[in-house]
């Protein structure tokens, strides 16, 4: 028979949706060594948390994380809470020796990060920072490219661009995204973090940044009582924003290549618009999120006359994770990602081994983070 590991989610709302589903869905289409257990979902508002039990599939509630937490039935703890509670949640959940999965950003900060892996490198724990991007198809598959050396022995550039609108109404109110002492940041912290992460993965260590950060809108309506996220309704009172809306910054990789990012919620009709170009000694790969089946490569040693972008649909069973799915051509979505992470994670704790990305990267890319906020607060270079 199967092991069967049990789940404690810590959080409801959009990633608790979108967890839940990559829990339900993992052993259904992966092949795993464990069988999951939906065995507790957690949070504060009792009526909202009953029908996410209900409706994502839970066995049962609780409003109280350190139980859960305490609980020697369950052998996984989830945390998908604001950032404000990771670094406590997780810790906590190290010390009772449970395998940890976490929402990125990791923590607040970098001395937060460092006390998270120092935790589960005592407990000697499984643990991963839920980076799903690194798991898109075409984003495995151009990492093995560029590892086999595809784009070249060098790598010249990186550049990315990570972009939204849902917060460019000045009505749009003061949810705990847009408050630092919960969130962090902003833009940096939420979706910069991706694109930080993105980089690493692909292309190298980074060395060395230089920054600039704006808050387009600086006092906004409070939160009307009983609404939240980007449902949220405005009350009539209003607060400062304390995060960044936007932030651009350049650097170099330890490697010597050059990159190019940035991140904004103030991009008008940029849904959730990740794109991505690597550009090496041999050729160049380039990535769109809301095309993301598709990954386009560039061979400069195509003959002259002939040579131009090429598009690869990333749905053949040869390709990362597509063969677990549908026939070629049948595309996947943004659920797949966190799927296809889920069976990973539930691979690496049955084997008791930690897979990428964890906390240590999650460390990583807080260090980035931090580097370029000082850089934007000081107008100078920073070494990472």
């Amino acid at each position: 028979m199967k092991r069967k590991l049990s789940v404690g989610m810590i959080g409801y709302n959009f990633m608790g949706k979108a967890h839940s589903n990559a829990w339900r869905q993992a052993g259904r289409f992966f092949d795993l060594p464990a069988e999951i257990e939906l065995k507790t979902i957690c949070g504060r508002n009792a009526a909202a948390l009953a029908k996410a039990r209900e409706k994502f599939g839970w066995a049962k509630t609780s409003a109280d994380w350190r139980a859960v937490v305490a609980d020697p039935g369950i052998d996984i703890i989830d945390i998908t809470t604001p950032n404000d509670s990771h670094a406590e949640i997780a810790m906590e959940a190290a010390r009772h020796g449970k395998a940890i999965l976490c929402e990125k950003p990791l923590a607040l900060n970098v001395a937060e990060c460092e006390a998270m892996v120092a935790a589960v490198k005592k407990a000697g724990v499984v643990n991963m920072v839920c980076h799903n991007y690194r798991r898109i198809p075409a984003i495995a598959l151009a990492k093995q490219m560029i590892d086999s050396g595809v784009l070249g022995h060098r790598i010249f550039h990186y550049r990315a661009r990570y972009a939204q609108d849902w917060i460019t109404s000045p009505d749009f109110p003061l949810v705990w995204r847009l408050q630092s002492k919960i969130a962090g940041s902003g833009a940096h912290g939420d979706i910069d973090a991706h694109i930080i992460d993105l980089g690493r993965h692909l292309v190298g260590e980074i060395k060395e940044v230089c920054g600039l950060m704006e808050t387009f809108i600086k006092v906004r309506p409070l939160v009307e009582e009983g609404t939240a996220g980007r449902g949220a309704k405005a009350a009539a009172t209003t607060g400062r924003v304390t995060v960044d809306d936007a932030v651009s910054w350049i650097g170099r990789f330890k490697n010597g290549a050059l990159a190019n990012l940035e991140a904004t919620r103030f991009a008008h009709g940029r849904k959730n618009h990740i794109t991505i170009e690597i550009n090496g000694s041999l050729g160049s790969l380039a990535f769109n999120f809301e095309d993301m089946n598709r990954l386009e490569y560039y061979n400069a040693e195509d003959p002259p006359g002939r040579r131009g972008f090429r598009s690869i649909l990333v749905t053949e069973p040869a390709h990362p994770y597509a063969g677990k799915w549908w026939p070629p051509g049948h595309i996947l979505g943004y659920e797949h990602t966190l799927v296809n992470t889920f069976a990973d994670f539930t691979k690496a704790v049955v084997a008791g081994k930690s897979v990428q990305p964890t906390f240590a990267d999650g460390l990583a890319n807080q260090r980035v983070l931090d580097a370029v906020a000082r850089s934007a607060k000081s107008r100078k270079w920073i070494r990472v």
